[in-house]
C-alpha cells in the first residue's frame, strides 16, 4: 500500500501524456484547504474590517460643538492607533500559494502534505479520474487570489523591491496601493474552495471548458471538454468487447 501510495499518488498512470487525477482527492484535499480561507477571514474581521483606533479609558473627553454630516457630535478625544502584525497571516498565504502550485505538476505534487492526505484518506474509494489541465487552470486562478492577498497585506515590501529594481519610485511604500476591494478575494477563495470541497464543483475548471470551447485555448482535446470520463471509458470498453465478438 505503502509503496502503491508513492509511486502513483493521486495520479492514474505518471507516464501517461494527458494526466489524469482522483476527484475524490482533490475533492478532500479542497476541504482540508479550506481552513486557510477561513482562517483568513476571521483576519480580515479582526483587523482590516475591524476598528483602528482605540480610547485611552480614563482620559479627558471633550465635546467640541460641532457635528457630522450625518449629525453626530464630534468630540475630542485620547486614542492610539491599533498596529497590526501580518506576519502569521503572510506565512498562511504563502503556505497556500505552495499548495495551489504544487498541485499542478507531478513531482512537486509529492511536495504537498495535503495531497499526501487526500491521497492516503481516500485509498479505500474506488478512483474517479478526471484530467489534471482544467485542475491546473483552476489553481492557478486561486494562486493569482492568494497572490493578489499577499500584496494587499504586505504592500510596502513589494513596493521596496519594485522601487529598488527600477531605481525609483513607481509604487509608494507608506500607503497601500492596492484596491479597497482586494479583501473581498478571501471570501471569493473560500466559496470557490467550499463549492469543489462540498459539491465536488469546479468552477475554475467550467471557466477552462468554456475557454476552450469558444476557441481560446487551443488544444481541443477530449481532457477540456468537459466529458463525462466514466461514460467515455464505458463506451470505449463496449466498443472493444462488440469488436471483439464480431471476430
Amino acid at each position: 500500500m505503502v509503496r502503491y501510495h508513492f509511486k502513483n499518488l493521486w495520479f492514474r498512470d505518471k507516464s501517461e501524456e494527458i494526466l489524469f487525477i482522483n476527484k475524490h482527492a482533490v475533492q478532500l484535499r479542497a476541504g482540508l484547504l479550506l481552513l486557510l480561507p477561513i482562517y483568513m477571514v476571521i483576519v480580515l474581521f479582526t483587523t482590516v474590517l475591524a476598528p483602528t483606533w482605540t480610547v485611552v479609558p480614563n482620559t479627558f473627553v471633550e465635546e467640541t460643538f460641532e457635528m457630522t454630516q450625518d449629525w453626530r457630535v464630534i468630540f475630542n478625544v485620547q486614542a492610539f492607533k491599533t498596529v497590526f502584525d501580518y506576519t502569521i497571516p503572510s506565512l498562511v498565504l504563502l503556505y497556500g500559494l505552495f499548495e495551489m502550485i504544487s498541485g499542478m505538476f507531478v513531482k512537486t505534487a509529492y511536495l504537498s502534505p495535503t495531497i499526501h492526505l487526500a491521497t492516503f484518506l481516500t485509498r479505500n474509494v474506488r478512483p474517479k479520474w478526471e484530467p489534471l489541465k482544467p485542475k491546473r487552470f483552476a489553481w492557478i486562478i486561486g494562486a493569482t487570489l492568494v497572490i493578489s492577498c499577499l500584496v494587499f497585506f504586505n504592500p510596502d515590501t513589494l513596493a521596496r523591491m519594485i522601487n529598488a529594481l527600477f531605481s525609483e519610485t513607481i509604487l509608494p511604500t507608506d500607503s497601500n496601493y492596492m484596491p479597497d476591494f482586494i479583501p473581498l478575494l478571501v471570501g471569493l477563495c473560500f466559496i470557490l474552495m467550499w463549492l469543489e470541497a462540498i459539491f465536488g464543483f469546479c468552477l475554475g475548471c467550467k471557466v477552462h471548458w468554456l475557454l476552450a470551447k469558444i476557441g481560446i485555448f487551443k488544444e481541443h482535446c477530449y481532457d477540456c471538454m468537459n466529458v463525462d470520463f466514466d461514460q467515455k471509458s464505458w463506451i470505449e470498453e463496449r466498443k472493444r468487447i462488440e469488436e471483439s465478438l464480431k471476430k
